[in-house]
């Protein structure tokens, strides 16, 4: 099993008179494309689900995998532990990278994403499953992170 680090490098922080912002790590350029060639197979749903649980299995701190996972799954009770667990990876990338539990972490930084898509995909899933607090929590973390996000469609 092979695996996505995360880093420890306090350069992945930005110091600013506001709050830090925090930039996730990239994941490996080949783990990026197997994920794309992976949702973009064809076949059905479950197959290219299966295709990317597969690369899940082999990268498991990959949060874009995570969170594709929770997109392709058809199950509000699947998608939202598959959303669940991106968000829990997603913390841990974070602190890895010198996140202290407050600041940004924004959209328009791509290798931030996997991360943002998993919360807001926790987010919706716990809105259908009836798990009101839940989502309003996710909800109010996302516009913590990033003050843009429900503009994010326009950056």
């Amino acid at each position: 099993m092979t695996d996505t680090p995360g880093s420890s490098d306090p350069s992945n922080v930005t110091i600013s008179a506001g709050l830090p912002e925090t930039v996730l790590p990239s994941p490996p350029a080949e783990v990026a494309a197997a994920l794309e060639a992976a949702q973009s197979a064809k076949g059905s749903v479950e197959e290219r689900k299966a295709a990317v649980g597969r690369l899940v299995a082999d990268h498991p701190r990959f949060l874009d995998g995570w969170a594709s996972l929770g997109e392709l799954s058809t199950d509000p009770i699947e998608a939202y532990a598959y959303f669940r667990v991106g968000y829990h990876r997603g913390l841990d990338a974070l602190r890895q990278s010198g996140w202290r539990g407050s600041g940004y972490v924004r959209w328009r930084n791509p290798a931030n994403r996997g991360f943002l898509r998993a919360v807001d995909g926790l987010r919706q899933q716990a809105e259908i499953i009836g798990e009101a607090d839940e989502a309003e929590r996710c909800a109010e973390f996302l516009r913590q992170l990033d003050p843009d996000w429900d503009r994010r469609a326009q950056t």
